[in-house]
């Protein structure tokens, strides 16, 4: 049975929430509340969390009681992720959030346009489904999974397409690191507008 989300953000579909340390990207290594949302049409064959696709399999659930469960930790920044958290009115979770005195931090392939009030924004494009052309002006991070070696070429089109300001970051895809790795040092050390992402939270064996 498909669940029909509410239009203005109070209940959405979640997959997993957890206390952790973010892994990736501009704020690696800071403890931060993650949110999973379910539901993602973007189709990354090399996603790990295929699970969170079909958003009709996790539950509708109250934004309040989202917020209260996220302050209970003493770090104050909330990773909204997925899936695809982008398909859903973020409005009023990020309002909440805020209102709380908690950073909010979403991590997006840009598919959708922009909902919600954020204090950092991570835009990882991916090929099999372009960003909205909105989304790239408010990116603090690009962050590109490199898979093979075409991927530096596209990475480069989507840098033109962000902000001065905008931090740059090429990440291996997880199960090709050993390969991808050296051609992405070799990489930014010639570019160096670039800089490396690495999945660190999977060498820490945490969430």
């Amino acid at each position: 049975m498909i669940q029909k989300v509410p239009e203005d953000g109070t209940l959405l579909p979640l997959m997993e929430e957890f206390y952790t340390i973010q892994g990736e990207g501009y704020h690696s290594g800071k403890a931060a509340y993650f949110i999973r949302l379910g539901g993602c049409d973007v189709g990354c064959h090399w996603c790990d969390v295929k699970e969170s696709w079909d958003a009709s399999i996790h539950p509708l659930t109250p934004v309040d009681q989202i917020v209260a469960n996220a302050e209970k930790y003493p770090g104050k920044a909330v990773v909204i992720t997925g899936g695809e958290p982008l398909m859903y009115n973020l409005d009023y979770l990020t309002t909440e959030l805020q209102n709380k005195g908690i950073k909010t931090f979403v991590e997006t392939s840009g598919a959708y346009p922009l909902s919600g009030f954020w204090d950092w924004i991570c835009l990882s494009p991916k090929k099999f489904k372009s960003p909205d052309p909105s989304i790239y002006p408010h990116a603090g991070e690009l962050k590109v999974i490199v898979f093979n070696k075409s991927d530096f070429a596209w990475a480069e089109n989507h840098a033109d397409l962000v902000s001065e300001g905008c931090k740059l970051y090429l990440q291996p895809e997880w199960s090709k690191s050993q390969e991808i790795i050296p051609l992405i040092i070799d990489y930014v050390k010639a570019n160096p507008r670039w800089e490396i992402s690495l999945q660190t939270h999977k060498f820490l064996n945490i969430p």
